[in-house]
């Protein structure tokens, strides 16, 4: 099987990556991305010997450079690629809908030219929106609290439009938070980790009690693997966690495998549109045969060992002027909005 992935520099499609070319002796890559902020050649830096792998520079809104790559004999489209943090799309929404839309879009039409047997659509729960109670289905209503939200409902009502108009073989997967390694620093939990290993503080947006749904990217990669597989065009599957905590559960989790003081984190004010609770019902992967492989404790230890253990990864991120700037700019808003100096 020949794969297209888009993104795969980034965290979830570079472990995607390594688990299909791990487990798949048959399957070659063509990894398209962009190399974004968040797309690292390192991610990979240690396949880019391995015959079955080749990465192309490019942007998935392009439709030269995204032909070009589907001319290779493609049998399938993973599409991880998108913008996807949120205080960016607060900041400036309209880069999120060129990449997360008109990019999808641009994959499509291509998919249908090529007669790509599968397009897996790699989307988020967080369509759904906040869900007071209970879990959202599949079949659920879409609403997306946030732009970077509401470009991914977009994308996925722009791929269920294809397979109703073109019988596209399109899948849509929509899964919680990931953690583990290779994310992006700027994301809560590694920048959790980062900072504290720096001795810095973590900013902990309002009281904390958000309620989110922990995802181990090696079980997402396996999720999508299987969805590859066994999915039913047309469908969508949720991919959850095993997890269900509040942010503040987490922080004392992880502060604890550390050894870190409370005062190292400080109550910020929390941000525009902040969904309260995620949760997703995810009984149509498990009727496909999907099971967990990782307990959620052990992963958690596990990613905070790999940050500690890989500092010649991430410190070269932080040290990036775009990254400081970003964050110092945070900061100095939060702080000018009336938070106190003092940590608590």
């Amino acid at each position: 099987m020949k794969l297209l992935v888009t993104g795969g520099l980034g965290f979830i499609g570079s472990n995607f990556i390594r688990h299909i070319l791990g487990s798949r002796k048959d399957a070659k890559i063509v990894n398209l991305d962009l190399q974004t902020y968040a797309g690292n050649p390192a991610n990979l830096a240690d396949l880019a010997s391995d015959p079955r792998y080749r990465w192309v520079k490019g942007d998935i809104a392009d439709p030269k450079i995204v032909d070009k790559c589907m001319t290779a004999g493609i049998d399938a489209v993973v599409h991880f690629a998108a913008e996807t943090h949120v205080d960016r799309s607060i900041l400036d929404a309209a880069v999120f809908l060129r990449t997360n839309v008109i990019g999808t879009q641009v994959l499509l039409d291509a998919a249908l030219k090529y007669k790509v047997s599968r397009f897996i659509h790699v989307s988020t729960d967080e369509v759904y929106g906040s869900v007071p109670k209970g879990f959202s289905k599949e079949g659920d209503a879409l609403e997306p609290n946030s732009p970077y939200a509401a470009s991914k409902a977009a994308s996925d009502l722009l791929v269920r439009s294809y397979f109703v108009t073109h019988k596209a073989p399109v899948i849509v997967t929509r899964a919680s938070n990931n953690f583990g390694p290779f994310q992006f620093p700027e994301k809560a939990l590694p920048l959790m980790i980062t900072n504290w290993i720096d001795g810095l503080p973590f900013p902990r947006y309002g009281d904390g009690k958000q309620v989110r749904d922990w995802l181990y990217v090696l079980d997402h990669a396996r999720a999508i693997s299987l969805v590859l597989d066994k999915g039913v065009v047309g469908e969508i599957y949720n991919i959850g966690g095993i997890e269900h905590c509040e942010n503040n559960e987490l922080i004392e989790t992880v502060r604890g495998i550390m050894g870190k003081p409370k005062d190292l984190v400080w109550e910020v004010p929390d941000r525009p549109g902040h969904d309260r609770r995620y949760a997703i019902d995810c009984g149509k992967l498990k009727k496909l045969g999907f099971k967990h492989a990782f307990k959620f404790s052990q992963a958690l230890e596990q990613t905070v060992r790999w940050y500690q253990q890989n500092e010649d990864w991430w410190r070269p991120l932080r040290s990036d002027a775009s990254y400081k700037a970003y964050y110092i700019e945070q900061y100095r808003s939060r702080l000018a909005s009336g938070v106190s100096t003092g940590r608590k």
